[in-house]
Formats: structure tokens, C-alpha cells, sequence
């Protein structure tokens, strides 16, 4: 005799109802009809064999609230939210690999052991809900050793109102910020060190290291940090790297060697699993990518095109399009969607390539036009997480989609489990 009982998550070391198929998995039309005709965004994705239940990804966003680079609760129920409520993947936050690569005194890290039992438990949870979860390893560059958000836009700081930097006496580091050259990001950033043949090698074993803690706290996924302004974006764009050895200048090659040595390094140690790589498309300095002569005198959408095929050789998987960061001087369009055209870019070039587009995607039907003209294989949202976490089961019941809530919030979403 079958009894009705509330079923457990199978081995879980606490009680788990389960919820089967996993949470955000689109349910079978079978028994849904109005299933037949699958939206884009709600088709699941595979890579090197782990299946995404559908293509709303959500991005890293820094918390600023770690304890000496420990992730603590407040990661907790920031990611074990999401989790539960049905995103086809999460990313943690930009992971330092060695504490003076963390961009503010709060942010997380992996650069030793201890930091693992804590990310473990995250993971730990989110797979008790079947969702996907990956890190983001990084290195902040010249743009480390600064205060975290709200605190540097804070109208009561009074001491350094003009300065961005946090200082020995609030956990920074200024004297020990590193870049390709020595020359700060913007006034009021650390001024930092030009990186030796042994920073390199130190920085790239770092994240050897990591990829190895990453793989014990039991991460589905890595992504790697090459956005933005820090230190993999700064050697990639003639604007900040104007060394004269091997590692810059005017060589597409040079600029870019830095970063594929450690990337390939890390796909080395990662053995099979997905590996993910965000870039930033374009520096938005004025003016051309090059000019009329093929001197590059910027990042731009044309060396992402040449990057993209060099990172698709050392088995990377997935190329996250984002843009800007790294030029203080930089004049962004702001609209919705205004980076999609990137992505697209990319995945004309490289339609071999998973692609996914970032940036001002705010609904549904947007995220959902995006896919379905090809431009992107995924979108990653991130601040419209914040303001709704419950996203995809929203798009799911505008977008007329049957897709699996939590059996904890069935109950809010009864359109979402509507079978016609």
C-alpha cells in the first residue's frame, strides 16, 4: 500500500521535502498541454553532461558581507534563495584566489582550506533543491584594496570622502595591489605594482589552487573573472597594458598570454567539468577598437571574436559577454539590452560556443526574444534577481509555461501549474 507522506530528499543529512523534477525543470506535456510549444527560455541546456533545467542564469554579484574571505549565513540564504526558487544556474560571487586579488576587505576568497567547509554547506544545500551551482575565481587587479559599495557612497564618511581606497586601518591592503603596469585604475584607486615574472607564476598557481578547493567544496562549474577592469581584463587591453615584455604592447598575442596560460592551467586541474569564462566586449573608451593603420587602441568586440576562438582550443565551454570596467573615463548607453549585441556578435562568430548575454535584461519576453533570434544561448540576470528572486516562475506564468515550483511555494503559483 502507497502512503501519502512528504517524501525526503534521499540521504540528506536533514529532512528536505523533495521536489521532483527539480525545481525550475518545465513539466512534461503529457500532463501540461500547455507545454507543446516549449519558450526558449525554458528549454533545458547541457554541458559536458550537467543539465541546466532552463537557460535563466544567475549572475556572480559581490556581496561584501564575508569574514576574512569565509563565506558566512548571509551567502547562505542569499544563494540557498535562489535555489529554491528555480534558476537554471547560479554563480557565486568573484572568489579572490589570494587575499590581496579581493576587490574590498569583505569580499570572499578560496585561498585556503578553511574557506571550503563553508562554501561546501552552500553547495551542499542548493543540491538538496537540484540546482546548479558554480563559483566565480578571480583576481581583483588594480581595482582591489577599495571599500564596498555603500560604504565609499556613504554621505556621512567624512575622513576620505575623495578616496575610493580602503586602507591598512579598515582591512585594505593599498601597498600590495598589483596590475599589469603601475598605473592606477582611476584617482582616488591604489597605485599598483607592476607584476613580475614571479607575481605571474604566483597568481596562476593560485588559481591551480583554488580550482583544486573549488572541486572539494563540490562546485558543479567554474567561472573565470576576465571582465571588468580587474587584473585578466587590465593585461588584455592596449589602454592599461603598455608593457614591453612578452605579456603586453601592441601584440594581440602578448596581451592575451597572460590569461590563456592560466586558463589553460585551470582546465588542466578541472579535469571534465564545464568550465565558464565572462568577458568584457568593449573598454566604451571614444573612438575605434583600431585604427585605419590596425593599431588596436582599445578592448573592443573584435579581439573578444579572436579570444573566443583561443579559449574555445583550451576546452572552455561558455563565454559570458559582459562589457566595460576597466577605463574610468568610459561612456556607457545604458538601455535595456544594451550589451546583447555583443553576445550576438560572439555567437555569429562562434556558434560552436555556449554564449550567454548579460545587461539590463529586465522581463520575460525580452530574455525570452533574446534566445529565440539566436543571439544568445542564456541570459544572466543579476540586479532584477535582487528585486525579484522569484523570476523565473514569474516568467514561466507570463511566458504561459508550466514549470516546477518548490512543493513549499506551490500554492503561490497556481497559474504557473495550470495543465492547459
Amino acid at each position: 500500500m502507497d502512503l501519502n507522506i512528504n517524501r525526503p530528499v534521499p540521504g540528506a543529512k536533514e529532512f528536505y521535502p523533495l521536489n521532483e523534477p527539480s525545481i525550475g525543470t518545465t513539466l512534461s506535456p503529457d500532463t501540461f498541454l500547455k507545454n507543446k510549444n516549449i519558450p526558449s527560455l525554458f528549454e533545458p541546456l547541457t554541458i559536458r553532461g550537467v543539465i541546466f533545467p532552463n537557460r535563466i542564469f544567475v549572475s556572480p554579484m559581490c556581496q561584501y558581507s564575508s569574514d576574512n574571505g569565509h563565506a558566512t549565513d548571509w551567502h547562505l540564504v542569499h544563494i540557498g534563495g535562489f535555489a529554491t526558487r528555480g534558476a537554471g544556474c547560479i554563480t557565486m560571487e568573484a572568489t579572490a584566489v589570494v587575499p590581496e586579488g579581493r576587490i574590498s576587505p569583505e569580499d570572499a576568497g578560496l585561498w585556503t582550506d578553511s574557506q571550503i567547509a563553508p562554501l561546501k554547506r552552500i553547495v551542499y544545500f542548493s543540491h538538496t533543491q537540484g540546482a546548479k551551482l558554480g563559483i566565480q575565481l578571480a583576481h581583483a587587479g588594480r581595482k582591489a584594496s577599495t571599500l564596498a559599495t555603500w560604504v565609499k557612497s556613504s554621505a556621512d564618511r567624512t575622513r576620505h570622502v575623495d578616496t575610493s581606497i580602503a586602507f591598512a586601518n579598515e582591512g585594505g591592503w593599498p601597498d600590495n595591489v598589483f596590475g599589469p603596469v603601475n598605473v592606477p585604475w582611476s584617482k582616488g584607486f591604489p597605485t599598483p605594482k607592476e607584476m613580475t615574472e614571479g607575481d605571474l607564476q604566483y597568481v596562476e598557481d593560485a588559481f591551480i589552487a583554488s580550482t583544486k578547493r573549488s572541486a572539494l567544496a563540490g562546485f558543479d562549474f567554474i567561472e573565470i573573472h576576465g571582465a571588468h577592469g580587474y587584473l585578466f581584463h587590465s593585461f588584455l587591453s592596449p589602454l592599461t597594458n603598455t608593457r614591453s615584455d612578452a605579456y603586453g604592447g601592441q601584440s594581440f598575442e602578448n596581451r592575451t598570454r597572460f590569461f590563456l596560460r592560466v586558463v589553460k592551467a585551470i582546465r588542466s586541474v578541472w579535469g571534465e567539468k564545464p568550465l565558464f569564462v565572462r568577458l568584457s566586449a568593449s573598454d566604451w573608451a571614444e573612438g575605434p577598437e583600431k585604427d585605419s593603420d590596425g593599431k588596436w587602441l582599445q578592448w573592443g568586440i573584435e579581439q573578444t571574436i579572436l579570444l573566443t576562438g583561443e579559449l574555445k582550443k583550451l576546452g572552455v565551454d561558455l563565454i559570458d559577454v559582459s562589457s566595460g570596467g576597466n577605463w574610468a573615463a568610459q561612456k556607457i548607453p545604458v538601455v535595456p539590452g544594451y550589451q546583447v549585441p555583443f553576445a550576438e556578435a560572439v555567437k555569429k562568430a562562434h556558434p560552436d560556443i555556449i554564449v550567454g548575454a548579460v545587461g539590463a535584461i529586465t522581463t520575460p519576453q525580452q530574455a525570452n526574444d533574446i534566445l529565440a533570434e539566436g543571439k544568445a544561448d542564456l541570459v544572466s540576470l543579476a540586479r532584477e534577481f535582487l528585486r525579484d528572486p522569484h523570476f523565473v516562475l514569474r516568467a514561466a506564468n507570463e511566458l504561459g509555461v508550466a514549470v516546477k515550483p518548490a512543493v513549499q511555494y506551490e500554492r503561490a503559483w497556481p497559474g504557473v501549474l495550470a495543465r492547459m
